[in-house]
């Protein structure tokens, strides 16, 4: 099978949340969208003092979705979260949460470090999943996922996969998913190689949060957003003088039409319109904050 062939590279800019340090990588000046994927916040890799004040969810941070579902992969951390369909869990490092917006909701939530681990470091991702149509007119629904709970596969002496979404090799994520899409978090030991054989028609591109890597023959730096094209196949991951973690991502092209505007993604202006009024006239619920329990 020849290579798969990358079309651009590119790197993120800073689009800091409140206290958090995010990096934007998706969407850019280049890809608007990867498969279902319309938007991805990379927060970046931060250690943290001894004692350092923890970010609560307290209604400071409270915003509204629609139309879109969103993942958010908790690399090292605590992820907190409350929204106004009264969902409540706390996800610690190695997991991932996914919250269907669906016709409307309200989230809280936060990000700090690991009370379990102790490693006194946050780093995350946050991905944008663009519902098509028929699905952006449902309920909201909302599923923590522990560390335990996401499929991973040794790949030998080389490292090991995480499937955070989709399916790898008889691996199936838990996270609901309305058309075909993945997300991988690739991890290869120094001076390893990773290949993945790809299909055609789907769309492919690669982050590394951490390290630089070679793809196909050719390095990338640390913070590289690496987008191929759409035939199939390919791609050759080989690891730095230190530990890579690569995480690749994407799926079917989303072929209906795409009118985004602040917190909301939906199909038509008329949509976001009333997306807007429905916010703004309380239909999306409120939160009822109470103290969190690891689950």
């Amino acid at each position: 099978m020849k290579s798969k062939q990358i079309t651009l590279t590119t790197r993120g800019h800073r689009a800091d949340v409140g206290p958090y340090k995010v990096n934007r990588i998706l969407p850019n000046r280049f890809v608007d969208a990867v498969g279902p994927f319309v938007f991805l916040d990379h927060l970046m890799p931060e250690k943290h003092n001894p004692g350092e004040e923890r970010h609560e969810v307290n209604g400071t941070g409270a915003h509204p979705h629609r139309g879109i579902a969103t993942l958010t992969y908790v690399i090292n951390g605590e992820a907190d979260h409350n929204d106004s369909n009264g969902h409540h869990a706390l996800v610690r490092t190695g997991g991932a949460q996914w919250m269907k917006a669906g016709n409307g909701i309200i989230h809280d939530e936060s990000f700090n470090v690991d009370t379990v681990s102790g490693d006194l470091l946050t780093h995350g991702m946050q991905f944008w999943i663009n519902l098509p149509a028929k699905n952006k007119a449902e309920k909201p629904d909302y599923l923590p996922v522990q560390a335990n709970e996401i499929p991973k596969k040794d790949l030998a002496s080389n490292g090991w996969i995480k499937v955070i979404v989709g399916k790898y090799e008889g691996l199936t994520s838990k996270i609901p998913d309305y058309s075909k899409q993945f997300i991988y978090h690739i991890h290869i030991e120094p001076g390893k190689k990773f290949f993945l054989e790809t299909e055609e028609g789907l769309e492919y591109a690669a982050f590394l949060p951490l390290t630089a890597a070679t793809i196909n023959a050719d390095n990338y730096r640390q913070g590289e957003f690496i987008s191929f094209d759409n035939n199939e196949g390919l791609i050759e991951f080989t690891g730095s003088d230190e530990a890579t973690d690569i995480i690749l991502f994407g799926g079917e092209h989303y072929s209906e039409p795409i009118v985004a505007a602040g917190p909301f993604v939906m199909n038509t202006e008329h949509e976001i319109s009333q997306a807007y009024n429905d916010f703004y006239n309380g239909k999306y619920g409120e939160i009822k904050y109470e103290k969190q329990n690891s689950i």
